[in-house]
């Protein structure tokens, strides 16, 4: 699989207006042929996958690579059949390959995400008329729905993920023990490692603080500009950080509250490391020549103006793509830095393949003191929702203590945790569909009151441990 480049120097042509006249973004992935060849239709899906639900470039850059690797197995061990030829029996031989090859199984997820990809190949090239009909069979499964129950299909070759049903996660001790082991660079008994060479230990832990406490995902977290940043302000122990529906799945747009002590750590990182290396590369001419079309006369916390049409727009009428390519007009001096929060060494924008290598890179630092840790962006997302919900549960039951002289028996507090009032409204206002009521959380002040006290709790757990911990390693 490759990628898309306006950078392909050995070209004699303007690489930018090419793939502009194709339709072809900076760093979209293709598959060639073992030949070298281009295919034109399965390339062509892939560019389409936007318009098909899949508007994560993870999710896209997941599905070229899915196919690739099912292509290339057809080649090399099914007679050399293309994919617009495959069948049932292609299929069955290629998951024996990948899920029964004694030390070469992929995991059920990643087997159901390679069928996730063929199926809505077919569905595509049904849609245009590529193929003549399906080439795998489908079974039907009765799924209950907030209507009753449906039948729906799936592919026959589809897992049953087991594997995917335990949540992952890490005690919060824990999680400072492996950022600061596998991210800062310091040795298991807090010390530092006069071995380690790393140079964005801070940046690295300030990005994992805010995955761990604010739950957003890793195409969230990475696509941030810093513009959007909340300030720290003395009234609020939060800040509001909006994430727009076109970094989010499924394009839902939705609010984060960013603790002081973490927007600390972000602001820090804007200020010292990414300022001082936005400099630098501003005086060695880096964004002279760099793919930052998109130049930016101002910005605010929700807008900003391009330079080309001097008008403001949202953020949320951005792409990912679009971010990418965003930088600040400049002056006289030369044009200015990115936009884009996360900066790698060479002053451009982060991607998220590089975080997750981030991520492998620090497990396996760990490992070599011990430690055994097996850590992904996701798995702090995890972290997170697990802390937060019992922090909710214990907030909420501080809201139902009763008057002095009251109580309240265990059971009727179970009942009230783990019933369903939302039913009960269901059945008082006579709505069909349950989740019609759901609405009326959203307006409610006081569930909004317990939510930004468990994170108030939530920080302050976590600001304590980190202070025991300084506390320990100056004491030994």
């Amino acid at each position: 699989m490759y990628k898309t480049s306006v950078d392909a120097g050995w070209l004699a042509v303007d690489g930018a207006a090419v793939l502009d006249r194709a339709g072809i973004g900076e760093g979209m992935p293709f598959v060639l042929g073992p030949d070298g060849s281009y295919d034109v239709h399965l390339n062509r899906f892939v560019r389409e996958l936007d318009s098909w639900g899949a508007r994560s470039e993870h999710t896209r850059e997941a599905y070229a690579r899915d196919l690739m690797l099912f292509g290339r197995f057809l080649h090399q061990h099914r007679g050399g059949r293309s994919i617009w030829h495959v069948d049932q029996e292609d299929l069955r031989a290629y998951k024996r390959a990948r899920r029964r090859t004694p030390g070469f199984e992929v995991s059920a997820s990643t087997w159901n995400r390679f069928i996730a990809a063929l199926d809505k190949w077919v569905a595509w090239a049904l849609h245009e008329r590529l193929l003549d009909q399906r080439p795998f069979r489908l079974l039907e499964k009765t799924v209950f729905t907030p209507t009753g129950p449906m039948i729906v299909l799936h592919n026959a070759e589809r897992e049953v993920d087991e594997e995917s049903t335990a949540v992952r996660f890490l005690s919060y001790e824990d999680y400072l023990l492996w950022r600061d082991v596998g991210l800062r660079g310091q040795l298991p008994s807090g010390a530092a490692d006069p071995l380690w060479r790393g140079r964005h230990g801070e940046r690295n832990a300030v990005f994992a603080d805010l995955l761990v406490c604010t739950g957003v995902r890793l195409q969230e977290a990475s696509s941030l500009l810093v513009t959007e940043l909340p300030l720290i302000t003395p009234r609020r122990l939060t800040g509001d950080l909006h994430l727009p529906a076109t970094i989010t799945k499924r394009r839902r747009a939705r609010t984060v509250y960013v603790s002081r002590r973490v927007l600390r750590g972000l602001h820090q990182y804007v200020e010292i490391e990414r300022g001082e290396l936005v400099e630098r590369h501003r005086a060695a001419g880096t964004y002279a020549g760099a793919a930052l079309p998109l130049g930016v006369c101002s910005a605010g916390r929700s807008t900003l103006t391009l330079a080309d049409d001097g008008r403001a727009r949202p953020y949320g009428q951005l792409e990912i793509k679009q971010r990418r390519e965003l930088r600040w007009l400049g002056d006289e001096t030369g044009p200015g830095g990115p936009l884009w929060l996360w900066l790698g060494e060479n002053g451009m924008p982060l991607g998220w393949s590089t975080w997750q290598a981030v991520f492998r890179r620090a497990n396996e630092r760990c490992a070599r003191f011990g430690l055994d840790f097996d850590v992904h962006p996701h798995t702090l997302r995890h972290t997170f929702a697990v802390h937060m919900l019992g922090l909710l549960l214990r907030e909420t039951v501080r809201r139902l203590r009763m008057e002095p002289g009251e109580t309240l028996l265990s059971q009727r507090v179970k009942r009230l945790l783990v019933g369903d009032p939302m039913r009960r409204l269901q059945l008082l206002l006579g709505h069909r569909n349950r989740d019609t009521v759901f609405v009326y959380l959203d307006v409610l002040d006081e569930a909004q009151e317990i939510v930004l006290s468990a994170l108030r709790e939530w920080d302050e757990q976590a600001e304590a441990l980190t202070r025991v911990q300084i506390t320990d390693d100056v004491v030994s």
